[in-house]
């Protein structure tokens, strides 16, 4: 399994863009209905502190997501507004859960 957080602060005059291109990444994975890809965005309390979440259970899957041209114009236009703090990705290792994530191969 893959999981990645990323997270960045933008300028004032940039959250609500921001929050437009993310809506627009968002609808176009829920029409693509792949339940393989769980990604979510939030906004911290300082109200321009963005962090995400996205999980596959391969970067093949994860794949999907870079090649969206709505995530490629997020990613430009996020770059371009010279965010406060840039955008830094970790990637994250699963310890514990109390729900499966994936479907196992076994269960399909």
């Amino acid at each position: 399994m893959k999981i990645v957080k990323v997270q960045y602060t933008v300028k004032d005059d940039y959250v609500q863009k921001n929050k437009e291109n993310i809506n627009k990444v968002m609808a176009d994975l829920r029409a693509m209905n792949n339940p393989n890809i769980k990604y979510s965005s939030f906004l911290l309390e300082d109200g321009k502190t963005f962090l995400h979440f996205a999980m596959y259970p391969d970067q093949q899957t994860g794949n999907i997501v870079s090649e969206l041209p709505s995530f490629n114009t997020f990613r430009a236009e996020l770059k371009a507004s010279e965010p406060e703090i840039p955008p830094k990705a970790e990637n994250l290792s699963l310890v514990a859960s109390a729900w499966e994530f994936f479907e196992s191969p076994d269960h399909a």
